[in-house]
C-alpha cells in the first residue's frame, strides 16, 4: 500500500512539473522570464513555440504583441480661440519589446490611457477651432509623433491616433449654423448678380448689333409678330417702333 502511495506521489510530481517546466505560447504572445528576481534577457521575449523554464526559481509574465486599440475618453478642453468643446479619440499601439514593457512601466496599458489623455489636452488646446474642425490628419499626425516619442522608452510603438468626435456646446453648434447659412444666401447673391451682369452684358451686345444695322430690327419685329400669332388668343398687340410713334403723335 506503502508503494501505490508513492507512485501517486511521483505521479502528482511529475504532472506538476510537466506543467510548470513546459510553457506553450501562442504566436501573438510572448513570455517575460525572471530567474531569482533577475531577467532572463531575450531580445523580443521567450517564445512563441515551447519555452522551458525552471520551477519555483523563475517566473514569468506573459505579453501579448498585437494590435491594440485604446479608447481615449471624452476630454474637456479650451481651444487657442477660448471655445469649449469635448474631444475624444482613438490610440493603435502594440508592444515591440515586451521587456521594456515590463521592466520599465508598472502597468503601460494605464500609463498609456493617461499620456494620451494629458497629450490630447495640450495638442487640442494649443489648436484653435477651425483647424480641430478642418485639419484633422494634421491633429491626428502630431498626437502619433508626440505619444510614439514617449512611449519608446516603455518597448511601445504607437501605430496611429484617430480624434472621433469633436463636440461643440449647443450656443456654438446654432452660431455656425446661422454663419453656413449666411455664407449660401451671399453665394446665391453673388451668383444672382454675375449672371445678371452676364445677362445685360449680353443684351447690350444684341442692341448694339440690331442698331447698326436696321434691317435686322425689320426681321426681329415681324418674326414677334408670327411668335405673337400663334398664341390662342384674341387680343393681339402690334408693337410699334419708337419712330414711327413719335411721327403719329407729332
Amino acid at each position: 500500500m506503502g508503494g501505490f502511495g508513492g507512485l501517486v506521489g511521483l505521479v502528482v510530481v511529475g504532472l506538476w512539473l510537466l506543467f510548470n517546466v513546459f510553457r506553450i505560447v501562442t504566436q501573438y504572445e510572448r513570455l517575460v522570464v525572471f530567474r531569482l528576481g533577475k531577467l532572463v534577457s531575450r531580445k523580443g521575449g521567450h517564445g512563441p513555440g515551447l519555452v522551458i523554464v525552471l520551477p519555483i526559481i523563475d517566473s514569468v509574465k506573459k505579453i501579448s504583441v498585437r494590435t491594440v486599440a485604446l479608447d481615449v475618453p471624452p476630454q474637456d478642453i479650451i481651444t487657442k480661440d477660448n471655445v469649449s468643446m469635448n474631444v475624444n479619440a482613438v490610440v493603435y499601439y502594440r508592444v515591440t519589446d515586451p521587456e521594456l514593457a515590463i521592466v520599465e512601466v508598472e502597468d503601460y496599458f494605464y500609463a498609456i490611457s493617461q499620456l494620451a489623455q494629458t497629450t490630447l489636452r495640450s495638442v487640442c488646446g494649443q489648436s484653435d477651432l477651425d483647424s480641430l474642425l478642418a485639419d484633422r490628419e494634421e491633429i491626428n499626425d502630431k498626437l502619433q509623433s508626440m505619444l510614439d516619442e514617449q512611449t519608446e522608452a516603455w518597448g511601445i510603438k504607437v501605430v496611429n491616433v484617430e480624434l472621433k468626435n469633436v463636440d461643440l456646446p449647443k450656443e456654438m453648434q446654432r452660431a455656425m449654423s446661422r454663419q453656413a447659412e449666411a455664407e449660401r444666401e451671399r453665394r446665391a447673391k453673388v451668383i444672382a448678380a454675375e449672371g445678371e451682369l452676364q445677362a445685360s452684358e449680353k443684351l447690350a451686345q444684341a442692341a448694339g448689333k440690331l442698331a447698326s444695322q436696321p434691317n435686322t430690327m425689320q426681321l426681329r419685329y415681324l418674326q414677334t409678330i408670327a411668335e405673337i400669332s400663334n398664341e390662342n388668343t384674341k387680343t393681339i398687340v402690334f408693337p410699334l417702333p419708337v419712330e414711327g410713334l413719335n411721327k403719329l403723335l407729332g
